[in-house]
């Protein structure tokens, strides 16, 4: 029944004007789950026809959509609005006013809009117009009551949780391998084959260290393993090849090494393009969580070897911060890559390649090179990796044998873990075919509707049971243990560990995973006088080993290298290509080639790589060399010297073997002149700091 008040509110005006019903409701579980509260909405309907309205619009499209602070837009609230604001609407119907709105902002809109244009509010019970100061009233009471209530329910619902979750007893959806018993304690799946799998998970990462290649290997051998799906009945396990993403999150998951975390995700609200929204941060560490309870139940591993898990992880990401040079073992053939640190500044060496096929490895250390500065320690890769090679092989030979029967016994578990996984997977197939051919066997066989269904499924079980049979007969083919030829051959490779560490089929990404494996690292520094690089190898456990060697020219081998690049530099300002080709083979260098040095292999090395200068000379009458200086003072080459041994004159050289720079007003200063008039007139060289009382002539007469 209509009151009377309510008939003077709705006016002809309004009446000829849309009625519109807006439905909401929070969530998808609601609108699944609260089908009476959205059948009671929907009957909004039938009272704005007793209203008199004869124009009804229903807006569905936010069933299933928060009002709250953060929440994502509303497209039928704005589209309330929007009918509001062009003056086409009478009446919105809503059975209460927490559906329209549960912020401040929305309600104070939606009211003032309705005010503007004349439009009534109504709920279950009450029309109200915003024209009247008690309607106005209260339905911003109601609209505060409503902010209040939202925010009031969710704190109590997340204080119930956590301290529900500070017990450990917050169970949501658990991963695969573990269910809830009966007296609410959680346990591994009593189903051995979920269980077996995810063993192998972590056991296959132990051995390959490398998320990639451990799903690979899932998928080459086409074993399955379980993961949650959706089913009629709510979350179940279903069997299938992993992904990628599923490989990482088992083992990134700490639920698996017995630990229970809880708000690993956190909620937080941003401002994007001035709205106000929510957005789940990064994923914590288990330790930095709100719950972290460790040895909460059984785990897939140990906690130790989860926390080695996720170091292996940490470095295997190589864009993730952290040290650049530190990543998985691949097959780059530089077989020292992240195990070398420069023994100068301490900071890690990279490893590029470079030569026509870019395999040629060079490791080098940037130094200072980012901020404007030089690099600090760069060599060439092969020669070193060869000379590295003998320092490990002396060690590890040893053992050599000793590997190849822990080898046997490995690939004889390699063989049984494919075996074994596969032989469940057939057990769960076998039982699935009985099951259908059960299910089609209990229909009557005149119902050809469902027969003919049950029939498909029954036939692609049979299909999948023989094709995964054909599988398990090539993996029994291949034998489940060593044969004695192999066995013998392995043993002979363990006698001739070093034949078979430098033959090629021995890739580099398995020298590196060995060498990883007895190596912490090595500290390597380069001696600038004898152009010795020396090594210190820090093997695990603590032993620490030494060598040196001599550096080599280049990485690549055919490049002209760094350390002579810097000699013409320096030179080419002042001295022609002839001079600098007499001083880099005095230095015993030698081009990239191996072949000595001349001024035409001077003039092409400046020309590649941008280097200004000369093919002779350029005079410079102030500067004089040390011949040019025994002419200039009309004595010997040998009384030069002296001045300069005995501190008397100054000379420059840019590198050892490169002429001598004397300056003119050195050799014009009154105390070499005083000497030098002094070994004209008596044959002898007196020097201030010399006290011997014989010296012989050094003058030159013609």
């Amino acid at each position: 029944m209509v009151n009377t008040t309510t008939v003077s509110k709705i006016t002809q005006g309004r009446l000829d004007r849309r009625a519109i019903v807006y439905l909401r409701q929070s969530t998808d579980k609601q609108v699944r789950r609260n089908t009476e509260s959205r059948r009671l909405q929907y009957a909004l309907k039938d009272r704005a026809k007793d209203l008199g309205f004869k124009k009804i619009q229903i807006i569905d499209t936010d069933l299933g959509s928060s009002a709250g602070i953060g929440a994502a837009k509303q497209s039928g609230f704005e589209q309330l609005i929007a009918g509001i604001a062009v003056g086409e609407v009478g009446i919105i119907l809503s059975r209460e006013v927490s559906r329209l709105s549960r912020t401040d902002k929305d309600w104070a809109r939606l009211l003032e809009v309705c005010q503007l244009f004349g439009t009534l509010i109504a709920d279950a019970e009450q029309v109200y117009d915003l024209s009247l100061t008690d309607d106005q009233l209260i339905l911003g009471i109601k609209g505060t009551l409503s902010v209040v209530e939202l925010n009031t329910l969710r704190l109590r619902m997340q204080a119930g949780m956590e301290e529900k979750a500070r017990r450990g007893a917050l169970v949501k959806l658990l991963p695969p391998g573990y269910v809830v018993d009966k007296s609410g304690s959680v346990v591994k799946s009593s189903d051995r084959r979920v269980v077996e799998a995810i063993t192998l998970v972590f056991r296959k990462f132990a051995e390959i260290r490398s998320i990639r290649q451990t799903h690979l290997w899932f998928r080459n051998n086409r074993i399955e393993l379980p993961v949650n799906k959706p089913t009629e009945t709510g979350m179940g396990i279903r069997w299938q090849l992993p992904t990628n993403a599923f490989t990482r999150d088992v083992l990134q998951n700490p639920f698996y090494a017995g630990a229970y975390v809880w708000g690993r995700r956190r909620t937080e609200k941003v401002v994007v393009d001035g709205r106000v929204r929510k957005r789940q941060s990064k994923l914590h560490e288990p330790e930095q969580c709100r719950v972290f309870i460790k040895d909460h139940h059984e785990g897939y591993t140990s906690w130790e070897t989860y926390e080695e898990n996720r170091r292996i992880m940490r470095e295997n990401a190589l864009n993730i911060g952290g040290d650049e040079s530190v990543g998985p073992a691949r097959a780059g053939q530089g077989i020292l890559a992240g195990l070398l640190r420069c023994g100068r500044c301490g900071r890690k060496l990279h490893v590029r390649y470079w030569g026509k096929r870019g395999t040629a490895a060079r490791y080098l250390c940037k130094g200072d090179f980012d901020s404007g500065g030089t690099y600090c320690l760069g060599f060439g890769g092969s020669t070193v990796d060869r000379r590295f090679s003998e320092e490990l092989l002396a060690v590890i030979s040893p053992f050599g044998i000793g590997a190849s029967l822990e080898a046997a016994r490995g690939l004889a578990g390699k063989r049984n873990e494919k075996h074994a996984a596969l032989a469940k997977q057939l057990e769960q197939l076998e039982y699935e075919q009985r099951r259908a051919f059960e299910q089609y066997n209990e229909v009557d066989p005149r119902n050809r509707l469902v027969t003919a269904e049950l029939e498909r499924r029954w036939n692609a079980k049979l299909e999948a049971v023989e094709q995964l049979k054909a599988t398990l007969e090539e993996v029994a083919h291949e034998s489940h243990t060593v044969s004695e030829e192999e066995r013998e051959e392995l043993l002979a490779m363990g006698e001739r560990f070093g034949e078979v560490w430098e033959s090629e089929a021995c890739p580099a990404a398995l020298k590196k995973r060995i060498i990883r494996t007895v190596i912490e690292e090595i500290v390597v520094d380069l001696d600038e006088e004898t152009d010795l690089l020396s090594f210190i190898i820090h093997w695990k456990g603590g032993t620490h080993t030494r060598y040196r060697m001599p550096k080599p020219v280049s990485g690549a081998g055919q490049k002209t290298a760094l350390e002579d690049l810097e000699i013409i530099r320096k030179m080419g300002a002042r001295y022609g290509d002839d001079e600098i080709a007499r001083v880099l083979n005095k230095l015993g260098r030698r081009t990239g080639k191996g072949n000595r040095w001349n001024e035409h292999r001077v003039r092409t090395a400046r020309t590649r790589h941008g280097i200004q200068g000369r093919r002779r000379r350029a005079e410079n009458p102030d500067i004089l060399t040390l011949g040019e200086a025994a002419v200039y003072c009309e004595v010997s080459r040998t009384t030069i010297k002296r001045l300069v041994k005995e501190g008397l004159l100054n000379k420059e050289q840019i590198v050892p073997w490169a002429p001598w720079e004397i300056t003119k007003s050195d050799l014009d200063s009154e105390e070499i002149q005083r000497i030098l008039r002094t070994l004209k007139t008596t044959g002898r060289l007196h020097l201030e700091r010399d006290d011997s009382g014989f010296q012989q002539s050094l003058f030159v007469t013609e």
